[in-house]
């Protein structure tokens, strides 16, 4: 069938065949691409050397940094060496700056030298590039998944400009899908893709193209494998939902980001978490990881639920959440599905209270139904010119030289006092605050 022509074994794979040749064809990655920005000037064939700085390019997998790298040397005209740093060492290195030096002199050409994962090169190694960047020998665009600030040497960042790239969206992986399936460099027509295929492709790529593209030649090669039943009408074979599931070896789920299983999975979430179920929590959990949610998103909601369902039961699970949600935005995923499984079954089998929550809503009702009154004058700022004269601050007992640090006088206006907003539980560390409120108020009252 000549349609499988381009899913041949041995052909170069679809992903680099598909990688633009310009960047008119870059998917994404607009905030980098303006008028007048670093990228344009470095592709630009009659950029001056104001244009012509090094870049580092930071961001997650499969959002186009070697794309970038490759659509600037082709638009410039620049001549391209590409390097990897699991593989290139102090003397790679060297040898491309001698010929980059070599190639401007004879034929005045520039050489951009791209470094891929740049955070492996060791402090010596990143040296080694700093004659060639501040000389102006080549012109470096290092790429990164790790935040620079912790793995490229400061010489090296002072010298470069640093480019943070964003995971793609849904709309620019459909572009690309959709591109890959006809194009010449791609699958040239040989198959048609259903809606249910390609938004499977999608979801699973979770930002990273590439993955999306390597899916979408696995399912396609499927497609045309010959196991299905032949259908004489059918001109050429359509990519289902079935075979993305059979060539990525996973079940697809049933899962819309911005849909009702969003928000139905999250919700069974947090309630298997406030249940103190953390088999059914790490259940959701790896739907939502598996369904590619966003890390952050289950992450905020990890930080809620600690202060909305844990409280002071424990006042650890708010350090645990906000850890959790630090440790993802810092290491990224898959690594971080761990921190947030830490955090979920922690936040599932400790104590709970959410005397907090239901505090600060009572609080604020109040508030609202108009509820509030003037502040104590004994209790009102006493600093400011006149404020005294006013009885502003008069009568006021500092706690602090009180034997227990707690002295008998009003806090709330007159209109509220008596009121409690806080009712804590008898659960956790929220027992000890109940006994110590309750002497606390005692002495409050005593006046």
């Amino acid at each position: 069938m000549n349609s499988s022509a381009p899913l041949m074994s041995g052909q170069t794979p679809l992903a680099v065949r598909m990688r633009p040749v310009s960047l008119d064809e870059v998917a994404g990655q607009k905030h980098l691409l303006r008028a007048g920005s670093p990228i344009l000037a470095l592709a630009d064939p009659d950029a001056t050397s104001p244009g012509a700085v090094s870049i580092i390019l930071w961001g997650p997998p499969g959002t186009g940094k070697t794309t970038l790298a490759q659509a600037i040397a082709r638009s410039s005209g620049r001549r391209f060496v590409e390097l990897s740093a699991i593989t290139a060492g102090v003397k790679d290195v060297r040898e491309v700056m001698q010929e980059a030096v070599t190639q401007r002199d004879l034929y005045g050409q520039t050489t951009i030298l791209f470094l891929d994962e740049i955070h492996r090169f060791t402090k010596a190694q990143q040296d080694a590039l700093l004659p060639g960047v501040e000389n102006g020998w080549v012109i470096l665009i290092a790429a990164t998944t790790e935040n620079p600030s912790f793995s490229v040497i400061s010489p090296l960042l002072s010298r470069s400009l640093l480019l943070t790239l964003q995971p793609l969206t849904d709309d620019d992986i459909g572009e690309l899908v959709d591109r890959a399936v006809g194009d010449a460099r791609g699958l040239q027509g040989a198959v048609a893709l259903s809606g249910p295929a390609r938004a499977a492709l999608i979801r699973l790529a979770s930002g990273d193209a590439r993955r999306a593209l390597t899916g979408l030649e696995a399912a396609a090669a499927v497609a045309l494998s010959g196991d299905k039943d032949d259908d004489a009408t059918e001109t050429v074979p359509t990519v289902s939902d079935d075979d993305v599931a059979q060539a990525v070896d996973r079940a697809l789920l049933r899962y819309d980001r911005q849909g009702d299983e969003h928000y139905d999975v999250i919700s069974a979430f947090i309630k298997s978490i406030r249940g103190s179920d953390p088999d059914a929590a790490l259940h959701y959990l790896a739907r939502m990881i598996e369904a590619g949610e966003d890390p952050r998103f289950i992450a905020r909601r990890l930080v809620i639920s600690a202060a909305e369902d844990i409280g002071l039961a424990d006042p650890q699970g708010l350090v645990i959440a906000t850890a959790a949600a630090d440790a993802v935005a810092f290491i990224g995923m898959p690594e971080g599905r761990i921190p947030l499984a830490e955090a979920t079954v922690y936040l599932a089998t400790t104590a709970k209270s959410n005397a907090s929550y239901v505090g600060i809503d009572a609080a604020i009702a109040d508030v609202r139904a108009g509820g509030f009154g003037r502040v104590p004058l004994h209790l009102r700022d006493a600093h400011y010119p006149g404020a005294k004269r006013l009885g502003h601050g008069k009568g006021y007992r500092y706690p602090h030289d009180a034997e227990h640090g707690v002295v008998g006088q009003q806090y709330l206006p007159d209109e509220l006092e008596g009121r409690r907003y806080y009712n804590p539980k008898t659960l956790g560390a929220e027992r000890d605050v109940a006994a110590r409120l309750e002497r606390i108020r005692r002495i409050l009252g005593d006046r």
